[in-house]
């Protein structure tokens, strides 16, 4: 069943966002969407930072641009480690400052295999090899095998405890449609997490959604937060 928690207006919408990330514990593996700011669910990241919880982990493409979103969320001190395939970028001063400062902890995932590894997950593979990375540093301590004369590294799934997801709209069982590149690693992500919540536009009537266009289905969704 998901739940669906609808803002009238700004100070609401804020409220509202709180409510949906309430039970964040500390320690927690976190994935959040988004390319650079594409799909990035800010009202969902100003609602982690506000509930205060530490020694995050969290999963995404980057690792925060200039001083909104995620790298706000960073710089909260609220993030233990990042797992991302772009670290550095010209607008990532947050998460410089702080790795220059041994002050989080990197692990840096080629982008294909970030997305695998979660699609993994959400599949319920114990593992899979790529060759991605193979004769690199990002190959090291990792089991290798030749198959067909190619080398593959074994890479391991990455589950969340949360995925934190922005979509354009929800019916109110949960089915999801994006619009266009903001769609990026939401829907492996929200298969990959315990709880699921995302962040719409708008909310429709189930039923009003075509099928055919829904990306990601209600089932993987737990909790939908509408903002205006």
């Amino acid at each position: 069943m998901t739940d669906v928690l609808e803002a009238t207006d700004a100070t609401d919408a804020a409220a509202v966002a709180d409510a949906a990330v309430a039970d964040v514990p500390d320690g927690a593996t976190v994935l959040i969407g988004g390319f650079g700011a594409a799909g990035q669910p800010v009202e969902l990241i100003d609602a982690l930072r506000r509930r205060g919880a530490r020694d995050l982990t969290v999963v995404n493409n980057n690792a925060g641009n200039g001083d909104t979103g995620l790298a706000a969320l960073l710089a909260s001190g609220a993030v233990r480690k990042m797992v991302c395939s772009f670290p550095r970028q010209s607008d990532s001063w947050v998460f410089d400052d702080l790795y220059r400062a041994g002050k989080i902890e990197l692990e840096v995932v080629p982008q294909g295999n970030l997305a695998e590894r979660m699609r993994a997950a959400g599949a319920g593979i114990g593992a899979f090899f790529s060759p991605t990375g193979v004769g690199t540093p990002l190959a090291e301590g990792k089991e290798e095998r030749t198959i067909d004369g190619r080398r593959y590294v074994l890479e391991l799934p990455i589950r969340g405890d949360y995925a934190l997801v922005k979509a354009h709209v929800a019916d109110r069982t949960g089915n999801l449609v994006y619009r266009k590149t903001a769609r990026n690693f939401g829907p492996v992500m929200a298969t990959a997490a315990t709880t699921t919540v995302v962040q719409v536009s708008r909310v429709v009537a189930t039923g009003e959604l075509d099928p055919e266009v829904v990306v990601t289905p209600g089932i993987y969704v737990d909790r939908v937060v509408v903002t205006p």
